[in-house]
């Protein structure tokens, strides 16, 4: 009988450890029939499954297996030679008729069990019609759902020098490692128009809104504002030119015991003007929410080391906040939440697979990291940060009542909180392209496989990944405008687009800078170790040393920091998928297009800081990771 013959060729990955000199076997099938098991070798013989090799094998069948569907890979220790872990590429297939296929695998094969690895063509469920295909889909799931739980988000109760600091002196030692922006956020820490800038583009440019009327809790006037009638509140907020921070998530948190110490933590609100110049500053502080005498409202106007201590407990204030509700729960905890159910809910053939797998990369891992060295009982920030401990989770319990779909949109984001025209605003203006940026990509790949809405709503898997987001990461409330299920294919863009936006864009935002704004304690003290003033007139240097955190939890806080704002080893930028999980042209196609669009975007932003006293680079798209690894 005539045999046919199928040209293998396997690719090894490139990383650590991926070589096997194990003995490797493939099966084949397809439409028609399979091939059978058959060992893998060639005349490199053992060295075939070494790091980066690329081996070519033939593969005999009796009559042609038609259009391939899946192979089966194994791998078996020989003789008394250990068990390798080995970590395959892709497989690339030749048939007899002259057809290549493509097996993207990028994956760890551990043990001597029978692996199945699908076709690379992107298939939705509702099309995925051969009984193989569809054994094979249902086994993947099975298994994933096993592997990946989901962690609810109301979580378990998540330098040893205790000294307080003897002078500024004592702690510009102390700040031992600088980076360009670190070296400036040191020297201009104390000026108001640095404090409303970070309100724009710092690493919490989530907070601050538009005022059109001043909250009842905070009983500003005219002439507290604006000495000698120069102008009016009513009509400075009818111009647009009143903002508000308020921190009233934080009112009443219990406030962490730090080396035996008390800590505070305020509440406070602030409300800022826009300048005729264009530049945004402070013009009233209050510490806590409710009004009282001992509550005093705080302005620039007042002695050197009153204003200074408002504007210290205001940066404490959003230390906390920005760590656990806009860093931790906005970016990993949400990560997390989008990439378990992937894995639990869509298999590696289907195209949001395809899309979004790269966008997941490290998530998992970095997270269990965090949940044991920073948020644990013993961990890092539960021991140095004001909010630490039981303040931790009734903060992150406060925020998920404002964490809806419109606030993670920054489009709709920005336009709720009536920023638009804000001048200055790089996070917003850089922020908006990316995400436009990512949504004509988005729309590209899903718009090349979803071609109506019906399609969308008969896809179960889909379904089942959006249903499994609606109840675990945002507990089935209706009130937060997540969708419970995709019906169109706009809002399927619109929620995938958020994924990838939150999980690359919005997490390099809030992250990346954290060393540069909060290495330098002063300008971000993770706690404060005094109560604020009560009254007028009390305060000096003195004061100031007092009530910094002591000199352990300082320390710790700036190595926190330092660790959290660094770039993991093997970065992969946005838009780059060393994984070629797509095979066909026009996604392949469409990934070009998507990283030249990058690329341009990221000219025009280096352009724009070259002009820039202050240069925005968190959104360089170089310097924005796929996922959250960090």
């Amino acid at each position: 009988m005539k045999m046919v013959n199928y040209e293998v060729t396997v690719f090894t990955g490139s990383l650590d450890h991926a070589t096997t000199y194990n003995d490797v076997y493939i099966k084949l099938m397809g439409t028609d029939g399979e091939s059978c098991r058959t060992q893998l070798r060639d005349y490199k013989g053992s060295s075939a499954f070494a790091r980066g090799a690329v081996s070519s094998f033939t593969v005999p069948c009796p009559v042609s297996i038609g259009k391939l569907l899946l192979i089966e890979l194994d791998k078996q220790r020989f003789s008394l030679f250990p068990e390798e872990d080995w970590f395959p590429d892709k497989v690339e297939i030749k048939s007899p008729e002259e057809v290549t296929y493509t097996v993207p695998i990028y994956r760890w094969i551990t043990d001597s069990k029978v692996h199945r690895f699908r076709e690379g063509t992107a298939l939705r469920v509702f099309e995925d019609n051969h009984r193989l295909g569809r054994y094979s889909r249902d086994k993947e799931l099975k298994r994933r759902k096993e592997e990946y739980r989901m962690i609810e988000l109301k979580l378990e109760v998540l330098a040893n020098c205790k000294k307080k600091w003897k002078d500024m002196h004592h702690l510009n030692r102390a700040f031992w490692h600088k980076t360009h922006m670190a070296d400036y956020v040191q020297e201009h820490w104390k000026e108001d128009v640095f404090f409303g800038y970070q309100y724009l583009n710092g690493i919490n440019p989530m907070l601050i809104r538009r005022c059109t009327a001043l909250p009842s809790n905070f009983p500003v006037t005219d002439d507290m504002v604006f000495l000698h009638g120069q102008s009016r509140l009513e009509e400075e907020m009818k111009k647009g030119n009143i903002f508000l921070a308020d921190y009233k998530i934080l009112d009443g948190v219990k406030q962490n015991v730090i080396n035996r110490k008390k800590q505070y933590l305020m509440a406070p609100l602030v409300l800022l003007h826009k300048t005729p110049q264009d530049q945004l500053m402070p013009v009233a502080i209050q510490l806590k929410q409710t009004p009282a005498d001992d509550n005093p409202i705080f302005f620039p106007t007042d002695s050197e080391y009153d204003w200074l201590m408002a504007k210290i407990f205001v940066r404490s204030a959003d230390f906390n906040i920005h760590e656990l509700n806009v860093h931790l729960l906005r970016t990993h905890l949400l990560a997390e939440v989008f990439t378990v159910s992937l894995l639990r809910n869509v298999p590696m053939v289907h195209p949001l697979y395809k899309l979004l797998i790269h966008h997941t990369r490290y998530t998992l891992q970095i997270n269990i990291l965090a949940r044991l060295l920073l948020i644990s009982k013993t961990g890092v920030f539960t021991k140095y940060a004001a909010s630490g401990g039981e303040g931790m989770i009734t903060i992150l319990r406060r925020s998920m009542s404002s964490m809806t779909y419109s606030s993670l949109c920054i489009p709709d984001d920005i336009a709720e909180r009536g920023l638009e025209d804000v001048p200055n605003f790089h996070y917003r203006d850089d922020g908006l392209r990316l995400w436009d940026i990512i949504s004509r990509f988005v729309q590209g790949v899903l718009g090349h496989y979803y071609k109506n809405d019906a399609e969308v709503k008969q896809d179960s898997e889909l379904q089942k990944w959006i249903s499994d987001i609606f109840v675990h990461g945002f507990l089935s409330k209706k009130s937060t405008g997540i969708p419970q299920s995709f019906t169109s294919v706009a809002e399927l863009v619109k929620f995938v687009t958020m994924v990838i936006f939150t999980s690359s864009a919005q997490h390099a935002a809030v992250s990346s800078g954290q060393y540069d704004f909060d290495g330098w304690m002063p300008n971000a003290p993770t706690s404060l170790q005094c109560p604020p003033p009560t009254k007028k007139g009390t305060t000096n240097e003195a004061t100031m040393l007092d009530t910094f955190p002591d000199v352990s939890t300082t320390v710790h806080g700036m190595a926190v920091v330092w660790l959290l704002s660094k770039q993991s080893t093997d970065f992969v930028p946005l838009g780059h998928y060393p994984k070629n999980h797509f095979t066909e042209e026009t996604p392949c196609k469409l990934i070009k297009e998507f990283q030249e669009r990058l690329e341009e975007f990221e000219a025009n932003v280096k352009a724009r800081n070259g002009s820039l006293g202050v240069p925005y680079t968190y959104l360089i798209p170089a310097e924005v990771e796929n996922s959250v690894t960090l």
